[in-house]
């Protein structure tokens, strides 16, 4: 497990969730070793050359995957495909669902190339 999420993943009440979740920062981490694993905003997130790349959040009922709302319009129709809920920002991975990691591999390498040239955190 990644050092810098371990207090983060102790507040989830559900030992499963804690599992998932884990197993979910974990892939992250492992995919992408360049991405540097910060908390902010007591979120934790994953950044590159100090701009953000992907973050996460936690409720009773789902993983809330936020990659940035332009990358939510890029990827709009991959993910109504996915089934999953969403909003403006995010896409709600319910706990008891499998994790679409191809579709978070999509935002993830999409950040990536999109802001490989900029030095601010959030797009403008």
């Amino acid at each position: 497990m990644i050092q810098v999420f371990k207090d983060f993943i102790q507040t989830i009440e559900n030992k499963d969730h804690q599992e998932k979740f884990k197993e979910l920062l974990t892939w992250v981490s492992q995919a992408y070793p360049q991405l540097e694993p910060v908390i902010k905003w007591n979120q934790p997130m994953f950044t590159h050359h100090g701009t953000y790349i992907i973050g996460f959040s936690v409720s009773k009922t789902h993983i809330a995957v936020a990659p940035e709302q332009k990358t939510m319009l890029m990827f709009k129709d991959d993910i109504i495909r996915s089934g999953y809920g969403y909003g403006k920002m995010i896409v709600r991975f319910p706990w008891d669902q499998a994790i679409d990691y191809d579709l978070i591999k999509k935002f993830i390498e999409y950040n990536f190339q999109d802001k490989k040239d900029t030095n601010l955190f959030w797009r403008k």
